[in-house]
């Protein structure tokens, strides 16, 4: 099933949770965690970020859970996109990549909080229910760091930086999707861009990162995945 937007009768002290994920096991277990709780409930789940903002639009959830990487579309442009459209609905990114690359990012995109995959389901609760309160959630290893970056307690790195902290949402999107060998065409599809769009965002990561040609791009994007990807793991118990 790749999208699900019925629409639950829904309960006065139930609040409605929309889910975007690729996987659709993680949407299923997810569904199944969610429903059990008397005081939340899925109103309906999407693989692809297009969809998913349409059906949001038309759901109206308390919250939405997306993924970064989804199967057409981007988790991080979709985000934007439901700041724009949906202000109040609150965002909580799950996903497999590590929340010190992404979580700044996701944030700033306008979620209200990162949980990675490889937490417990009492953290994903956790943070929905403290979005639903208005908070922020992210881990308390995480915002120990935020909080020592402002406070400027942070060492400053003395080394290049790294693509992450290098490269815009777009750029990275792209540089990530090389890295996991996937073609220009076929990453133009992924992330509902153009191959002359894909092809800019390449031309600007070259220069950006000073590389010379595309078989350094391609070097250097799987590199990248193989020091920063976790395995993806479905929500565990």
């Amino acid at each position: 099933m790749v999208m699900s937007n019925e629409r639950h009768s829904r309960s006065p002290h139930r609040s409605p949770v929309y889910v975007v994920d690729d996987h659709p096991l993680v949407r299923e277990s997810l569904r199944s965690l969610i429903d059990q709780q008397s005081d939340l409930q899925v109103c309906g789940d999407s693989a692809d970020a297009p969809v998913a903002l349409a059906a949001i639009k038309e759901l109206k959830p308390d919250v939405a859970i997306v993924d970064l990487s989804l199967k057409t579309g981007s988790g991080l442009e979709l985000i934007k996109d439901l700041k724009t459209h949906c202000p109040q609905v609150a965002v909580i990114v799950l996903s497999m990549h590590d929340e010190n690359l992404y979580a700044e990012r996701a944030l700033r995109a306008g979620a209200r909080g990162y949980v990675m995959k490889r937490e417990t389901t009492k953290n994903i609760l956790t943070a929905i229910r403290r979005v639903l309160g208005g908070a922020v959630y992210v881990s308390e290893a995480f915002a120990g760091t935020m909080a020592e970056r402002i406070s400027g307690k942070r060492p400053l790195s003395v080394g290049p930086l790294s693509p992450a902290e290098e490269l815009s949402d777009r750029e990275l999107e792209v540089f990530r999707s090389l890295g996991h060998g996937v073609g220009t065409a076929q990453t133009a599809v992924n992330l509902n861009l153009s191959v002359n769009t894909v092809q800019v965002y390449c031309a600007r990561i070259k220069a950006k990162l000073s590389l010379a040609n595309a078989n350094e791009l391609l070097r250097e994007a799987v590199r990248f995945v193989e020091r920063t990807s976790g395995p993806d793991k479905a929500v565990e118990e």
